[in-house]
């Protein structure tokens, strides 16, 4: 099924990740989370959580609000396979695939570390 641009817009207006999963298709060298590792999320009402594990992370949560658009603001930590516990900020813009598929846009930021810097794409499986 393929969608036009407008039903793409009313996607975006109804937003809402609960019960999806995702898998990073890209990300900074400075990430993490690789092709390996798989997001959970769960929404309610603006709410968004979600748990996450695979590849170099041994386990993660994240928490985080969405707004009208989808877009979401959240903050995550987690213990990685060197056992350390990392955490940081991420902002998160969707994109609607053809498809009907939420591909997320991501900005972040450690907030332990390094606090460096990085972008990665997550996409729904």
């Amino acid at each position: 099924m393929e969608f036009n641009d407008n039903d793409l817009r009313l996607l975006r207006q109804l937003m809402n990740y609960n019960k999806k999963t995702f898998r990073p298709i890209q990300n900074s060298e400075n990430g993490e989370t690789t092709a390996e590792t798989v997001f959970e999320y769960r929404q309610e009402g603006k709410i968004l959580t979600a748990e996450y594990c695979g590849g170099q992370i041994k386990k993660g949560h994240l928490i985080g609000l969405v707004d009208e658009s989808g877009n979401i603001e959240m903050r995550y930590h987690q213990v990685n396979e060197k056992g350390e516990l990392m955490t940081g900020i991420c902002f998160s813009k969707p994109e609607i695939l053809s498809s009907g598929k939420i591909r997320l846009h991501e900005t972040w930021e450690w907030t332990s570390g390094d606090k460096s810097k990085g972008k990665s794409i997550i996409e729904e499986i």
